[in-house]
């Protein structure tokens, strides 16, 4: 595997949104410091519900991607859907809680699922998206930076599953706001979930 863009965006206004958004983000070349609030330079405007350290990077795999492609019948370029790295042949619905993700001396822990937004619909041009996104079940990955580093395009990564039971990114997003079983939820406790849910979980026992 390999690092296919590494993607960063300004503070801009969608149309008819009076509020601005890093969403639209585009591929750059050369190296960008990663650290434990993400990649420098790299707009985060809404940082209640976006960013933040168990959020810090957005990830999706180029084989998600290219299904997109075919699904919307157009292509969708690196960064379209506000993802900071795309990983080349990586397919999002076999990615996990607890998975890490190392380039160089950047390691990258997964914490959660992207969940989509009005500013995703917004991007997308399609008052509908989120629920087309929902229902296709392959959401973007968020990251914790467990080693800080320097990620370009072209670097090798290597993929380490977490060794735990698996909570994959399909599930947590069909799980979103359901009350969970006692097992699921001890499963979701046991791996190294995103501190807001972890905390959700808690106030829930």
């Amino acid at each position: 595997m390999k690092i296919l863009a590494v993607c960063i965006g300004n503070a801009e206004r969608l149309p008819g949104k009076s509020y601005k958004t890093g969403i639209n983000k585009h591929a750059i070349s050369g190296g960008v410091l990663v650290d434990a609030e993400g990649l420098l330079g790299d707009a985060i405007c809404n940082r209640k519900h976006h960013g933040g350290v168990d959020q810090a990077v957005y990830v999706e795999g180029s084989l998600t991607l290219d299904w997109w492609s075919a699904e919307l019948g157009r292509t969708i370029e690196p960064g379209t859907f506000g993802e900071n790295l795309v990983i080349d042949g990586l397919d999002n619905t076999t990615v996990a809680v607890g998975d890490r993700f190392i380039a160089g001396d950047l390691v990258l822990e997964v914490t959660s699922a992207r969940i989509p937004c009005a500013t995703f619909a917004a991007r997308m041009g399609d008052p509908s998206f989120v629920k087309r996104y929902t229902r296709a079940g392959r959401p973007g990955i968020y990251c914790r930076v467990i080693a800080p580093g320097t990620v370009t395009t072209g670097e090798r990564v290597e993929w380490q599953p977490f060794e735990g039971a698996r909570v994959t990114m399909p599930e947590m997003m069909a799980t979103f706001g359901k009350r969970l079983s006692s097992e699921d939820r001890a499963r979701y406790l046991a791996a190294p979930i995103h501190y807001k849910l972890r905390d959700s979980l808690d106030a829930a026992s």
